[in-house]
């Protein structure tokens, strides 16, 4: 399956590689190399390989601030202050400034004019104790120090294991009192990792790339994760029948069902906002087309009428179109329609090549796949000028996905020789690179919503 390259359209089926889809699919030659198939299923399973970040670019206009050595009690396994400042950092919005060796607690008194003569326009402070039962207690403070102001703070409770979601929410609090966006830190990717020779692990990790844990692994092919609105389940192509079926999983219990099994290919499932339906593609009919089901599998609608090939459908934001790849104007392009059928309006018309789209939270922008001389980007289109800007500066890039706040873009792309994963801010002017530190090849993600 490495030799597969280029960005897929829904690899290894439909797969893009010139200027129109494959007339023949992989799937026979899957079919050929599928084996015995062994799948195992895990809740909690902890991964085999660690991802770790890489900033590639820095923002704009970062806002100087210091997090400040929390005061520690009781021998935490984890430091809060350092996974804040690295969460600020990767956001490419925030500079740290030096914040000196001494603690300063939650509850300690802050100079002012010290802070801003270290160059520092917002200082945290902090306080981490472990409790009798075990649990920590992890408070904060934010502070202005220009207009010398206390932002507030959070008191947050977690389990030993948990204490990095603690860090995470505190870079959220900080990111949105100083920005006015939500943060996303504490929000959570998966992906597909594959290892070696016939092992192929759907992973789930923090947005940092860090506490990756199996959720699925199998001997073949896991494609098209995609996360449910709630962050509760993961729907996606597994090939362990011998042919690509649609599965819902559970990311907490691993318990899942088998959503489309219909005759031929399943492939490309896409939840609606309300997380009732799934927009998915099938060759039930002949060639690939769009069609939408109800969250539990029944229900199956075609959507699309044409004699080309419709796949890779996403919701709009509010649940009412549907946006597609289609090659039914000579080339694979992106085409929107209403969600229950009807005319197909083209959106994208620069160069021959733009697949996968996907569109912001705020309903405003679709990224897509753009093939532009000779080298794969994702490429941001605004909906209301019509105005394409490319975000990337590699040339093997698949499967954007939005962060929830619509700041960020998550994508896979190919360095020296295997996938990694990418992020890339909306603006592109913030470029960062996640890879795994043991190896493997990681493609195919997908970025969850808010957790509650």
């Amino acid at each position: 399956m490495n030799a597969r390259r280029g960005p897929p359209l829904e690899a290894p089926i439909n797969t893009f590689r010139t200027t129109a889809f494959m007339s023949m699919p992989f799937l026979s030659l899957i079919r050929k190399l599928l084996v015995g198939a062994t799948v195992s299923v895990a809740a909690t399973g902890l991964a085999t390989a660690q991802l770790k970040f890489e900033i590639a670019g820095p923002g704009a206009n970062q806002i100087p601030i210091a997090t400040a050595n929390f005061s520690v009690f009781g021998n935490p396994p984890q430091d809060i202050a350092q996974i804040v400042r690295d969460d600020l950092a990767r956001s490419g919005l925030f500079k740290n400034v030096d914040p000196g060796s001494t603690p300063l607690s939650d509850t300690a008194a802050v100079n002012f004019g010290e802070w801003k003569g270290r160059g520092a326009d917002a200082v945290v402070t902090g306080s981490v104790n472990r409790l009798a039962d075990g649990r920590v207690d992890v408070r904060f403070k934010l502070y202005d120090t220009g207009r010398q102001l206390d932002l507030g703070g959070l008191a947050l409770t977690s389990t030993q294991a948990n204490m990095r979601l603690s860090a995470h929410r505190i870079a959220d609090y900080v990111y949105e009192k100083l920005t006015g966006d939500r943060g996303v830190f504490s929000t959570r990717i998966a992906y597909v990792l594959k290892q070696g020779a016939g092992r192929y692990a759907l992973q789930v990790a923090d947005s940092d790339g860090f506490n990756p844990q199996d959720a699925l692994v199998s001997r073949e092919p896991i494609i098209s994760p995609a996360w449910s609105p709630d962050g509760t389940r993961l729907a996606y192509v597994s090939f362990e029948a011998r042919k690509p079926v649609i599965y819902v999983h559970s990311v907490a219990s691993g318990q899942r069902v088998p959503v489309a099994n219909f005759k031929g290919s399943n492939s490309a499932p896409a939840w609606s906002p309300d997380g009732t339906r799934l927009a998915i593609t099938l060759t039930r009919d002949g060639n690939s087309q769009v069609y939408v089901i109800n969250a539990d599998g029944s229900n199956p609608r075609r959507i699309t009428q044409s004699s080309g090939i419709d796949t890779e459908a996403t919701f709009s934001a509010d649940g009412q179109s549907l946006y597609f790849t289609s090659d039914r104007g000579g080339g694979p392009q992106i085409y929107r329609m209403s969600a229950s059928g009807g005319d197909a309006q083209r959106v994208t018309f620069k160069g021959d090549y733009n697949i996968s789209p996907r569109i912001s939270p705020d309903g405003k922008t679709l990224v897509y796949i753009a093939r532009r001389g000779g080298r794969f980007q994702v490429s941001a289109f605004d909906l209301a000028s019509g105005q394409e800007t490319l975000l990337t500066d590699t040339s093997k890039d698949e499967s954007p996905s939005f962060a929830p706040n619509g700041k960020l873009i998550l994508y896979a792309t190919e360095v020296g020789g295997r996938g990694v994963l990418a992020m890339v801010s909306s603006d592109g002017r913030v470029k960062q690179r996640i890879t795994t530190a043991q190896g493997g090849d990681v493609r195919e993600p997908t970025w969850g919503p808010y957790l509650p």
